[in-house]
């Protein structure tokens, strides 16, 4: 059984509409479930996209969604939440700090994660260099959120440490266009194994680069399945057995 936290459906702005090549790279790699944003949601039109998703996620089961929120239009965001959120369907909440200029460690931020928080749902969001420790201080301010850090900081990703010890309710994702030796073991052998999940970023990156990077790791069987598939149904609540 495998998980995939952190991936996409639509299309990109350089590439065609890579909508139906979601469950075709499922497939090819053994992924049994992914929880998906919509490219337009995330990169153009929150509300559009979330809309488009919506629609999309009636017609199969192997996808579950995120509501994309734009913390500079929360107004929106609260009208997504609770038209999508009730359906089963959508499961968490992305959000993507650079896209949307809302700064880890902005007001912003921190208001769209208090309606995470309310709505009682994880909420991926997008963390790059030491902005992932500015996500750790908004997760210890908000009571009761659950946070994953996407791509675990990528370079920051020794700061992703420090953020994951210092909050038990943030937890790492480690996709990333690169893979320098030793990331992932590094994290796996210092933070709370409770708390690694498993994300490839497809369709924009092919999942076989976190493929190798977990595998290089060499994770011992426990912690590989908690990885794999586990942290991400307990996080979610997703009815799932092996």
């Amino acid at each position: 059984m495998i998980i995939d936290v952190h991936a996409h459906w639509g299309p990109w702005f350089f590439t065609m509409d890579v909508a139906a090549a979601n469950l075709a790279t499922m497939d090819r790699y053994g992924i049994d479930r992914a929880i998906v944003s919509a490219t337009e949601a995330v990169i153009y039109d929150a509300s559009a996209g979330n809309r488009a998703l919506a629609a999309y996620l009636e017609t199969q089961e192997r996808l579950l969604g995120y509501v994309t929120v734009n913390p500079r239009r929360l107004r929106e965001a609260r009208a997504d939440l609770r038209a999508y959120l009730p359906g089963g369907r959508f499961v968490g909440v992305k959000i993507h700090t650079d896209y949307t200029g809302s700064p880890a460690g902005s007001a912003a931020l921190h208001d769209a994660l208090a309606e995470v928080a309310e709505a009682g749902v994880p909420a991926l969001v997008h963390t790059w260099g030491a902005s992932v420790l500015d996500l750790a201080q908004a997760c210890l301010d908000t009571p009761g959120l659950r946070v994953i850090a996407g791509h675990m900081g990528a370079d920051g990703f020794r700061y992703a440490i420090e953020a994951a010890n210092a909050c038990d309710r943030l937890y790492l994702e480690p996709c990333w266009s690169h893979a320098p030796a030793g990331r992932i073991a590094e994290v796996a052998a210092a933070v709370d194994p409770g708390r690694l999940l498993f994300g490839t970023d497809a369709t924009l990156i092919d999942p076989s680069s976190a493929y190798g990077a977990v595998a290089a790791a060499r994770l011992d069987r426990e912690t590989a399945e908690r990885v794999a598939w586990r942290n991400a149904a307990d996080l979610f609540g997703l009815d799932i057995t092996d």
